[in-house]
Parts: structure tokens; C-alpha cells; sequence
């Protein structure tokens, strides 16, 4: 092992320290033991985004709220995982961790992206379709109001990781993520609707994208993205996709966490696709 190769070791952390910390800090009121697996992809995940690969995560792993995330990444700076500053966002009883700059970096992209990279599932339709100008006109609405909250938020920001909590009245929650978690195009349909869509058995091509964590023992390989886009509209939408690669790949080569990038897309059907 080279010189660089032994500086990556010294700073990559335990795997058990890092376990450890994700159960005590959310295991709280939780009926069943956070998978030492899901621990370490969480921790991965919240280092992708303290670095700037992709710009939130959405907390799914049990029933950990705002302060007890709080508290997570307070122990993972703590032990040494050198994240920035980062924000957690609660809304509609969801939480979000977001590096500030790079999602309202996503949100502005999203606001001024032609075609509009929002892409019309509801229940009532044969197939999907891109938005038309006043469906995307109403969504880009509710993306500057919440461009204008995070930038009040990086304005305030006096802490490593803030808190702060969104009214979402009337937004459609499934394309408000999409945005801010960094995929190139997000799925919309009438919220007043449910969340029926018309994408059973409908070709979609799933893009993943892994690449190898260094500041974890054993070079833990953390899946970054994983999203879709219905394969008719791959190549409508392909100025967006290409923009989307290009940019994480020079995000990528401004980091030195992470290596091994890879992006990989597999064209698939499902019976029923939850949203």
C-alpha cells in the first residue's frame, strides 16, 4: 500500500463505531434493531451528500424525527467523518437531509430546465407524458417557494447542522423529493387524486448509480441513486440526462471520499409501481 493508499486507511472510521452510533442515536422508540447493513449504507449516504454528490436524503429507516437526526449527524462529525454543514428539512411529517448549496443548486436547475423535467403518471393517462406549460408553470411555483426558504436558511445557518420546517399546502410531495434528491426528472400526477398512476407494466429504465466509500473500513460500496424515467420518454428527456451526468461526474472528481463512480441503467416492467 502506497503512501495515499495509507493516508485513505487512517481516516476511514470502524464499521462498529459507526453501527453503534445510528442505533443509539435512532434507535429510540423503534420495535426492531436498525440493520447493521442499513447503517453503514446511511452513513454513506450522508457522507455522499456532505460532499456534494447528490443534494438530500430522504430518512427511511424507522421513526427518528428532526432531533434524533440532529443527533445522529452531530456523532458522525463528531467521530470524524468531516461533513460540512448540513440541514435538516421536515415536511409533511417526512424528514430530509440536505447539503444547502447543492440542493438549491438542484431546485434552480430544475426551475430553468427546458424541457421542463417533470413527467405526467397520473392513473388517468394511457402512458406518460411530459408536463405541459401550466401543470410545470404550478409545480415551479412551489419549487421557488421552497428555493426562497432554503436560501433564508443558508443566510441564517449559525449551527453544523440546522433544522427548519416547510408548509407544503397543496404541493405534490413525489415531485418535490424527486427534485431535491437529485434525480434529473420527477414524477407528477394530480394530488387531489391519490397516488395512482399509469405505470404498471410500462417500460422504465432504473439508473443506479455506486461508487466505493473510503472513509469507511473495507470500502463500503454505497448506492447513491436509484430512480427511473419511462423508457418512451428517455430520449425527449435526454438534454436533462446527459446535464445530470455530467454533473455528478464533475462532482465526483471534486471529492476525494468516494471513487469507483459507476452509473448503470437496466430497462424493466412492473405490475404495479409505487410512487
Amino acid at each position: 500500500m502506497g503512501p495515499a493508499g495509507r493516508d485513505e486507511a487512517q481516516r476511514a472510521l470502524p464499521a462498529p463505531q459507526l453501527v453503534a452510533a445510528a442505533r443509539e442515536a435512532l434507535g429510540a422508540g423503534s420495535k426492531r434493531r436498525l440493520a447493521a447493513a442499513r447503517a453503514l449504507q446511511l452513513a454513506g449516504e450522508v457522507l455522499a451528500v456532505a460532499v456534494g454528490l447528490k443534494p438530500a436524503l430522504l430518512y427511511d429507516c424507522g421513526v427518528a424525527g428532526p432531533a434524533e437526526l440532529r443527533n445522529y449527524v452531530e456523532r458522525l462529525q463528531e467521530a470524524g467523518l468531516g461533513l460540512c454543514c448540513l440541514h435538516l428539512l421536515g415536511m409533511e411529517g417526512e424528514v430530509l437531509l440536505l447539503h444547502p448549496g447543492r440542493a438549491r443548486r438542484q431546485l434552480e436547475a430544475a426551475l430553468h430546465a427546458h424541457p421542463a423535467p417533470f413527467m405526467d403518471v397520473a392513473a388517468t393517462r394511457s402512458s406518460p407524458a411530459l408536463c405541459g406549460p401550466a401543470e410545470a408553470a404550478a409545480i415551479r411555483r412551489h419549487l421557488e417557494a421552497l428555493l426562497a426558504h432554503l436560501v433564508a436558511v443558508e443566510e441564517a445557518a449559525n449551527s453544523p447542522v440546522s433544522c427548519s420546517e416547510v408548509v407544503a399546502t397543496g404541493w405534490n410531495l413525489c415531485t418535490v423529493f424527486g427534485v431535491l434528491l437529485g434525480y434529473p426528472a420527477a414524477y407528477t400526477f394530480p394530488v387531489e387524486e391519490g397516488a395512482e398512476n399509469c405505470l404498471a407494466l410500462t417500460p422504465l429504465r432504473v439508473f443506479t448509480v455506486h461508487a466505493s466509500c473510503l472513509r469507511i473500513q473495507g470500502g463500503l460500496r454505497v448506492q447513491i441513486y436509484s430512480f427511473s424515467i419511462p423508457e418512451s420518454l428517455c430520449m425527449k428527456l435526454k438534454e436533462v440526462l446527459d446535464a445530470w451526468s455530467k454533473e455528478l461526474r464533475d462532482d465526483f472528481s471534486a471529492q476525494s471520499d468516494f471513487i469507483d463512480l459507476c452509473i448503470s441503467s437496466e430497462v424493466v416492467s412492473l405490475p404495479a409501481v409505487a410512487l
